[in-house]
């Protein structure tokens, strides 16, 4: 927690000051309570500009091998990823999909945020894909609201493959209306409900975002964050 105070006091100030982010509707973030934060993902930044931006603390799932570092670098890697309230999960576990659902779940039993990308890994090509139905569990499970976020030229300040964000363009995150799925909480047609759910806050993103929709997964590269 000292760390996050220390990331959000004074990284978060600098990184905005060098980045210069455009943020829009900060607003709809409900201020308590548990509440999914869904967005669109372009560029491994996202998991760091949503955090650093957002009106309150957002928790993003990282793979487990950020915190397992030895020496300085690891050391480092460790506070960076704790600083932002990310939480370890192991890519190897069998039922690592769950898993990770159930991670997020943890965190909004416990009244925080947390931060989904339904398409489930980073869009190679620009558009956006089809929602995968684990948000949508994790709607219905935790009984909490859904606030989509349309991510705009991430992947420009942070290209897949380089480490090194870049002065220019400056991004655009946009957070939309909380979505309320109260009435769906008692539906009988689990599956047709998680897949109706699913798809609307993927409408509300691609509304956000701006992008051409693919129509299909985005299915996983080997060693893709």
């Amino acid at each position: 927690m000292l760390f996050y105070h220390f990331m959000h006091r004074v990284v978060a100030p600098t990184s905005r000051a060098i980045w210069r982010p455009r943020v829009e509707g900060a607003d709809n973030v409900p201020k308590t309570g548990g509440v999914i934060i869904a967005s669109n993902h372009m560029s491994f930044c996202d998991s760091l500009v949503i955090p650093l931006v957002a009106p309150r603390q957002v928790t993003f799932l990282a793979k487990a091998e950020y915190f397992e570092g030895t020496g300085i670098r690891g050391a480092a890697s460790r506070a960076f990823f704790e600083g932002l309230g990310a939480v370890p999960v192991p890519r190897s576990e069998n039922r690592g999909a769950m898993a990770a659902l159930e991670a997020g779940k943890g965190v909004l039993d416990q009244g925080r945020a947390f931060g989904i990308y339904p398409e489930g890994t980073r869009s190679l090509d620009g558009r956006l894909y089809r929602g995968r139905t684990g948000v949508a569990w994790l709607a219905l499970t935790a009984r909490v609201p859904v606030v989509p976020v349309g991510l705009v030229d991430t992947e420009k300040v942070q290209p897949i493959g380089t480490k090194i964000p870049k002065f220019s363009p400056k991004a655009l995150v946009r957070f939309g209306e909380a979505m309320d799925f109260s009435a769906h909480y008692d539906r009988k047609d689990v599956g047709k409900a998680r897949r109706e759910i699913t798809d609307e806050i993927m409408e509300a993103i691609q509304k956000l975002s701006g992008q051409e929709t693919a129509g299909v997964y985005n299915e996983r590269p080997v060693e893709d964050a």
